[in-house]
């Protein structure tokens, strides 16, 4: 399967400067500053479901594969905490995301069924950049009710400056001793066959 390799340095820079001059059409640029966050999530949703398939075209990278899972801290809403490391021993994809950002949005629930789809293979984790944490993770997610995905939160930030890719939504899969194997760089179809050749190697068959 082909992949594209991209320098971090001007992946990062060039990333930024694409969102800020086309909106949400892939991505969106986590190092802005996000909109108030009700009314945010709202014209998200609502760009999402015009946006369609064009939301998925993502970057393919695999310039830091290999790379140790960073020993960082997430939390749940109700205090339940747990470091990235501790989620080795299986293949973990983790997907960082916010409720203001469309392409993330239109994500969540081929995540969430994916998710369900190899429970025994495969740990998906989403993890919130929204700056108001569970204040505005929470209620969003009591609404759309998940049958897979918990409301893990970044509260410092700090998973997504350690992946520095300046992008939402950025997807990380490792394998299961906690190698980075790739990552996704913007929206992607995660209901697609694609998404199974892509998986293949690290979970098997």
């Amino acid at each position: 399967m082909p992949v594209i390799e991209i320098n971090p340095s001007f992946k990062f820079f060039a990333g930024i400067a694409l969102a800020c001059t086309v909106p949400a059409i892939a991505a969106c640029d986590r190092q802005s500053e996000a909109p108030e966050q009700p009314e945010a999530s709202a014209k998200a949703e609502a760009n999402a479901a015009q946006g369609g398939e064009s939301e998925f075209n993502g970057t393919l990278d695999i310039s830091t594969r290999g790379q140790e899972m960073p020993d960082l801290t997430i939390t749940l809403p109700d205090g339940t905490s747990k470091k990235i490391s501790d989620f080795k021993g299986k293949p973990l994809l983790v997907n960082l995301w916010a409720t203001w950002c469309g392409p993330c949005v239109l994500e969540m629930p081929m995540l969430d069924e994916l998710a369900g789809r190899y429970p025994d293979k495969l740990k998906v984790i989403v993890v919130s950049q929204d700056m108001d944490g569970a204040e505005t993770v929470e209620p969003w997610f009591a609404e759309k009710d998940f049958a897979n995905l918990e409301p893990w939160l970044d509260p410092n930030n700090d998973l997504g400056f350690s992946y520095a890719t300046g992008m939402l939504p950025t997807t990380v899969l490792y394998d299961a001793d906690g190698k980075e194997v790739w990552r996704m760089i913007g929206g992607h179809d995660w209901s697609g066959a694609r998404t199974e050749a892509m998986l293949a190697d690290t979970i098997g068959g």
